[in-house]
């Protein structure tokens, strides 16, 4: 009997141990999954949907607003279906600039993100960030690692949702976004069959009338879709007719990321052209995310210095970007 409660203490002691270093993974989204058919996100049963929803800042920066009570808030009272997960990949402390403890602290965060973001009943966006490394080449490798292992923990979520590279820019062309697309789409499906995968457009998710004409493969084409960045006071009509005639091609795409003020994320509100774009992006049912979630001092954030990070705003707490997006959103 002693041998065998040494036999049975050893076992239990491996078995804490080993938890200790396990990462606890979000309970499997009871939302139905997503599929691209034609232009249009549609849900399991072939019906439309449209998710409308907003962007953290990067996680970095602001890790506190990933929180349970923020989000939940946000699907209440603003009617918000889907958050996106801003993980810069090369700006402070990004994830392929900083040391091994950073990565892990931006891993939780994501984890932690897609748990609440579940839990709150709501689509989850896991945005590879990159910025100044405009080409998404650059981060290749650490970029195809990190999205094999999401694909590997969140395969059985159907809530969630891959951004492979949020803004190519610098000049890089699409058949080289392309390339990168591929081989990263081919890591995902290597465990995820059915994600929705997003793909960046030239010159910061502008240029996607280059994409409609040269989607990626037709064996990595299945629920794919390409993204539409716009700031309401710097694009305007022109940027609207590119993204129209990309649609009218096939092109399914998704607006995952704009704000209304100028593409700086500052300046002026262009109220007038933001109603334009948005009309017509429901009026294609084109998805958007709102950009940003945080009190950073410039014209895109929601959220004004001083207030809480968890929830509970007012109109009085938000900015005047906030104001007028929520608004909106609560409108339908």
């Amino acid at each position: 009997m002693r041998k065998k409660g040494k036999k049975w203490f050893g076992l239990l002691i491996a078995i804490v141990f080993l938890c200790a270093f396990c990462v606890p993974v979000a309970a499997a989204s009871k939302l139905p999954r997503l599929q691209v058919k034609g232009t249009q996100l549609v849900n399991s049963s072939g019906k439309k949907v449209q998710l409308r929803g907003i962007s953290t800042h990067g996680l970095s920066w602001y890790p506190e607003y990933v929180n349970q009570s923020a989000f939940t808030f946000m699907k209440k009272n603003w009617k918000v279906n889907a958050v996106r997960l801003a993980m810069y990949t090369a700006e402070y402390n990004g994830y392929c600039t900083g040391d091994a403890s950073n990565r892990r602290k931006l891993e939780a965060c994501i984890d932690n993100g897609v748990k609440y973001a579940t839990n709150a009943g709501m689509y989850v966006i896991i945005d590879w960030h990159i910025l100044s490394d405009g080409n998404p080449q650059q981060n290749q490798k650490e970029a195809l690692k990190f999205f094999k292992k999401m694909a590997k923990k969140y395969k059985n979520n159907t809530n969630v949702i891959y951004e492979i590279c949020n803004e190519p820019n610098g000049g890089t062309s699409w058949s080289t976004i392309k390339k990168y697309a591929e081989k990263i789409i081919k890591g995902i499906r290597t465990y995820d069959k059915k994600a929705v995968i997003l793909v960046g457009t030239p010159n910061w998710s502008q240029d996607v009338d280059q994409a409609a004409l040269s989607p990626v493969s037709k064996k990595y084409r299945k629920n794919v879709m390409y993204t539409l960045h716009f700031y309401a006071a710097t694009h305007k009509k022109w940027l609207r007719d590119k993204a129209q005639a990309a649609f009218d091609k096939g092109l399914p795409l998704f607006v995952s990321e704009f704000s209304i003020c100028d593409a700086s994320g500052n300046g002026g509100l262009d109220k007038a052209e933001a109603k334009k774009w948005l009309t017509f992006l429901d009026k294609n049912n084109i998805s958007y995310m709102a950009w940003s979630l945080s009190n950073k001092a410039e014209s895109s954030a929601f959220i004004k210095s001083g207030c809480s990070n968890t929830g509970k705003w007012s109109s009085k707490n938000l900015t005047a970007a906030g104001k007028w997006i929520t608004n909106w959103y609560k409108k339908k």
